[in-house]
């Protein structure tokens, strides 16, 4: 708590832009980033059983109080015809913020440097790797042997791929944003966040959404914002939003919360990156949450399985794409279905097409996850 005190002090008397969606989730010791050096493992506080927002996240000021979202607000709003097989749900009151934070275009360079770093295989005791590809990155009081047999359990999901409501795709940070261009630096001032949805979260989720229809897989997309104009409060905000979907869906098994993370230190920006078939696109970081004992979340090893398989099937379909999984006393919603986990589509530091393009190959791999687990539900 007193390095997250002493950055933030920092950061003010410096004039640096405050990284909004910090997230203390350490890869490595030390990541090297041109003559940086971004330690990544960073102390946390241990995750509530009323989690609220992330430890170590770094929130945009504000001055209102955030009204949470109540399941009166939701209005299903028309498929795209190109996609019979997607929900999309927003508020009116959530439509009429598109533009209230606009996206920052100028992109003076003056705050700061972005490089470009891919997350291997870690080397440690805290990592283990998977039968089938990719790492978990495990702090809790399970052993790596024991988490890896777990590991090896297949989903007991009843999955179809008829159109039936299967995927929810929610965004607890919906304003969580990017830079528009590889230019190596970013703007001083720009919070990385926006209300506009085709330059926020909201993007993202669509590309997976698109990815799911394709295969036939019937998805919900919560586009609502919840973390705007209060950025605290922004898990119970989605919660109430998930709640009422799976309520009005009950079909739904799997919840997806779609995040980015927030890589560096002081004015230097880590990029997470992978090179798929000689394109460049935004590493993906899976988050299972570890219940204590006090938070509520009997079936959190359900989600695990889940965690494991899309992990595995994500790294066979396309090497070096995921960075390990973080098993972790996090709650983050992964209390409300037996499929929920919080996936970090690259950082700040992505631009928009790298993270759009993750959001496609995340929707690929999750389809052939469903796919494979509807048919061996028929056999």
């Amino acid at each position: 708590m007193k390095q997250s005190l002493r950055q933030l002090l920092l950061l003010s008397l410096t004039g640096s832009v405050l990284l909004a969606g910090w997230r203390a989730v350490p890869l490595m010791e030390q990541t090297v980033i041109g003559t940086a050096v971004l330690p990544e493992a960073v102390p946390q506080e241990t995750a509530s059983a009323e989690e609220t927002q992330p430890p170590s996240e770094t929130a945009p000021p504000q001055t209102k109080a955030a009204p949470a979202t109540t399941p009166e607000l939701l209005a299903s709003a028309d498929p795209p015809k190109e996609n019979p097989n997607i929900i999309n749900i927003e508020s009116e009151g959530s439509k009429a913020m598109h533009h209230s934070q606009l996206y920052q275009q100028d992109n003076s360079g003056a705050g700061g440097t972005i490089v470009d770093r891919h997350f291997g295989i870690q080397p440690g005791n805290l990592f283990f790797s998977l039968d089938g590809g990719g790492q978990v990155r495990n702090t809790t009081f399970w052993s790596n042997a024991d988490l890896l047999t777990e590991s090896r359990i297949e989903p007991e999901l009843e999955l179809k791929t008829d159109g039936t409501p299967m995927v929810l795709i929610y965004h607890t940070h919906t304003t969580e944003s990017f830079v528009s261009e590889k230019t190596g630096t970013y703007t001083d001032g720009f919070n990385f966040r926006t209300t506009e949805p085709d330059k926020n979260m909201v993007m993202v989720g669509d590309a997976i959404a698109e990815q799911l229809a394709a295969a036939g897989i019937g998805v919900v997309h919560a586009r609502e914002i919840h973390d705007f104009p209060v950025w605290s409060g922004s898990y119970d905000n989605s919660a109430a939003t998930v709640r009422s979907i799976l309520a009005e869906y009950p079909s739904i098994c799997i919840a997806l919360d779609i995040h980015r993370d927030a890589l560096g230190e002081g004015d230097a920006v880590a990029a997470p990156v992978a090179d798929i078939s000689g394109k460049q696109s935004a590493q993906i970081m899976i988050i299972s949450g570890c219940d204590d004992g006090t938070m509520g979340m009997p079936e959190y090893r359900k989600n695990f399985h889940f965690a494991s398989k899309l992990q595995q099937t994500a790294e066979k379909m396309f090497p070096g794409f995921t960075r390990p999984i973080l098993f972790d006393y996090r709650k983050y919603n992964q209390d409300l279905t037996q499929g929920s986990l919080l996936i970090e589509v690259g950082s700040q530091g992505n631009t928009l097409e790298e993270v759009r393009f993750a959001g496609e190959l995340t929707g690929k791999a999750l389809s052939a996850v469903i796919t494979d687990l509807a048919e061996r539900g028929t056999q």
